[in-house]
């Protein structure tokens, strides 16, 4: 996988904006039709809200895998795309789209420029932002985040995790699961996280503390424990405390899309068979798009991506096929690149 800084100015053939599944299977798609491309997302790591909101869960609907992990599914998109180097750029959010005529310049909100032929949006909802931990967010990045890469890490740590909802209990179970001493505080004493987590996570001996709140985080260089208040009584503990996870949810918004001249429906972009915007040089996949009969799965969005891609490919190559034939007779791969794409 690689990756760019702020600085470095990125020119290819395709940029995709999301790096959930969708955008991930676009990634790998727009390498077998022989096209660079870069990703972007606004969160720092791959795999969009099955990252963010259920890395642990346990994923039925996708075809050929009768059952497969959140970061299993990441892990396997990730990989697969790998062949074709994507480029991404994470932590980033493209702020606005300008068609120069022979292309389009994406500006992002950390000064990073993208120049693409063709882009594909696969954002899911649109910028996916955390909502933050009051208390405490100077040790974003030194102790305290909002999702876990790797649950190893937390092995043998004092771990923290604030929130009630489905990925408050998927980070505190996987914590537990690798041998983290793990303590569970929400402000309610009921729960949106579905009651089989909550039963799993007490069988595992998660110590949960309800009606309480984080006040403080306290320690030098990164965290080392937290205050909480029992908001009963108004009384204060302190937690040890190596690493907290402030799952507490996520907003979507997308008013940097609504400037690019998108067709929105309920919060959705409106797309054709081709899954093309309306906006030249613009295609869509997954969750954001709609169109008569959409059904909103990552399976359908897979199929989604494979088509805007093979779309986008016709336009940036008029001398392509728009089927790409199967992979399984595909040992070289033909396509276009940024300086060969007349589109471009």
């Amino acid at each position: 996988m690689s990756s760019v800084n702020a600085s470095e100015p990125i020119t290819v053939d395709i940029a995709v904006v999301g790096a959930g599944p969708v955008g991930l299977y676009a990634a790998y798609y727009a390498g077998f039709r022989g096209f660079t491309c870069a990703v972007m997302d606004s969160l720092t790591e791959l795999g969009g809200q099955v990252s963010a909101l259920y890395p642990e869960k346990l994923i039925e609907d996708v075809a050929g895998l009768p059952s497969v992990r959140g970061t299993d599914l990441v892990d396997g998109l990730r990989s697969q795309a790998a062949r074709f180097d994507p480029r991404y750029v994470l932590g980033t959010t493209a702020r606005s789209v300008v068609d120069t005529g022979d292309g389009l310049l994406v500006h992002t909100d950390t000064d990073t420029t993208v120049r693409c032929g063709a882009m594909i949006i696969a954002g899911g909802i649109g910028r996916f932002t955390p909502r933050p931990l009051p208390a405490g967010e100077d040790f974003l990045g030194r102790g305290l985040s909002y999702f876990v890469t790797d649950p190893a890490e937390l092995a043998g740590m004092d771990v923290l995790v604030v929130g009630g909802g489905d990925s408050a209990f998927d980070w505190a179970i996987a914590a537990r699961v690798v041998g983290a001493k793990v303590t569970l505080v929400h402000r309610r004493d009921r729960f949106r996280a579905h009651a089989a987590s909550v039963s799993r996570a007490a069988e595992l001996g998660v110590e949960i503390l309800t009606h309480h709140e984080v006040v403080a985080l306290e320690g030098t260089d990164r965290v080392a424990g937290a205050r909480v208040m029992d908001m009963r009584t108004q009384e204060e503990r302190a937690l040890q405390a190596q690493h907290v996870i402030a799952a507490l949810g996520f907003t979507a918004n997308l008013s940097d899309m609504q400037s690019w001249g998108l067709t929105f429906r309920d919060r959705h972009v409106v797309v054709d068979s081709t899954m093309s915007t309306g906006v030249k040089r613009i295609w869509a996949a997954g969750d954001l798009t709609d169109y008569p009969g959409k059904v909103r799965l990552i399976s359908v969005g897979f199929g989604e991506a494979a088509t805007a891609v093979n779309n986008a490919a016709v336009f940036l190559d008029p001398t392509l096929d728009i089927f790409p034939g199967h992979s399984t007779e595909n040992s070289t791969l033909a396509g276009a690149s940024a300086a060969a794409s007349p589109n471009l």
